[in-house]
């Protein structure tokens, strides 16, 4: 059987982590996660990137600074994970759900704009498959409607939107190192805080609402409760492990562009003859290749499809169960409009084995099964 991930290592792991043990620094803000911190800055052009439990946990800490709550109503995605509206519905704001564009799966702009009132606390769009959201629109309709916008960016490290980095044009945004993800420590993520005036708060959110780091930085005698907050850290340990994966950031993404590439050519032919529908990257866009997937005819034919490949050897997965027809999402929030587009792609998508560490013999098993089994669906 090919797997749908296997996680990839790059064989530094454990011994940075023996480095953390060895300096007796294993809870958070050690030099792993210092080291971490200023590669995402550098990287993304953040004011402050601080590592997290979860791109969950990131999210959460962004509800926190926006200081949503009851009564607030916050634009997404119904198609996206469940932790998007989680984050804002523990503050108790309402997610309200919005269909996405056909072709990129990715947040539909215009009915954002139609989805805004008065209540309106912020929008956040997700970033699908690395291929990043129209920002250059959703900036300018923040700024217009006075409300905030929030980057899920968990699935869009090293991937690009009319040249800038997924993950830097809001004022706070999310990313993902869970296992599944390109780069990973197992459980993890970060906040990327791109608005300096959030920077001083976040560090008081991360650290369970006290004024911890300004203690260690000498600015107060003692610490003490200040705020609201959490115990939002990464651990020095999965600092350690994700610091070897970012290291080799840019290689994995390449292997993973590789794979991708050759199911998108081989692919090419079943599109043409209607067999299925292979992913959509603007011009606009670079991609980080974390996903790939196709959309078949019809939900019969994908679970058809799912189990052919089984068959074949090939470990394929359906994706998202849209929020808004879920029992919490329609408890919860609400949805404005027609659905089409996120029910359509839920019961007719199936994502593909996708990971760095794939031989070409792997690839070679996929394409032929997929081939097969579009054939018969």
């Amino acid at each position: 059987m090919v797997p749908f991930n296997v996680p990839y290592t790059t064989g530094r792991e454990a011994g940075y982590i023996a480095e953390a043990v060895a300096a007796g620094h294993l809870s958070g803000n050690g030099a792993f996660t210092r080291r971490c911190e200023r590669w995402l800055e550098d990287g993304i052009g953040s004011a402050r990137a601080m590592l997290t439990p979860s791109c969950t946990a990131a999210l959460e800490m962004a509800a926190i600074l926006l200081d949503v709550g009851p009564g607030d109503e916050i634009v997404m995605p119904s198609f996206t994970f469940v932790s998007t509206a989680n984050a804002f519905a523990l503050r108790g704001a309402s997610p309200v759900f919005v269909d996405v564009r056909p072709d990129t799966l990715t947040i539909d702009v215009d009915l954002v704009r139609s989805a805004c009132t008065d209540r309106t606390r912020a929008i956040v769009p997700v970033h699908y498959a690395g291929v990043g959201c129209d920002m250059d629109e959703l900036c300018t309709l923040a700024d217009v409607e006075n409300v905030a916008l929030v980057e899920d960016a968990a699935q869009g490290i090293l991937a690009t939107e009319s040249g800038r980095p997924l993950g830097s044009r809001a004022a706070l945004a999310a990313l993902s190192f869970h296992e599944t993800k390109n780069v990973m420590c197992g459980e993890g993520g970060a906040l990327l805080v791109n608005d300096e005036r959030f920077v001083e708060r976040a560090e008081v959110v991360q650290e369970k609402g006290t004024n911890r780091r300004r203690f260690f930085r000498g600015q107060v005698e003692r610490y003490t409760w200040v705020d609201v907050g959490s115990s939002y850290l990464l651990s020095e340990l999965s600092a350690a492990f994700l610091w070897a994966q970012l290291e080799d950031a840019e290689r994995i993404t390449a292997r993973r562009l590789e794979i991708w590439d050759s199911y998108h050519a081989a692919f090419a032919p079943l599109e043409a003859g209607e067999r299925l529908r292979r992913p959509v990257v603007p011009a606009s866009r670079t991609h980080n290749a974390h996903m790939y997937y196709v959309l078949l005819p019809s939900e019969r034919a994908r679970d058809r499809f799912i189990a052919d490949l089984a068959e074949a050897g090939v470990h394929s997965v359906f994706h998202y169960v849209p929020l808004h027809s879920s029992a919490a999402g329609s408890h919860l929030g609400r949805a404005v409009g027609s659905m089409r587009v996120t029910d359509d792609a839920s019961r007719r998508l199936a994502r593909l084995p996708l990971w760095a560490g794939m031989r070409e013999a792997d690839v070679e098993q996929v394409v032929d099964a997929v081939t097969n089994a579009a054939q018969t669906a």
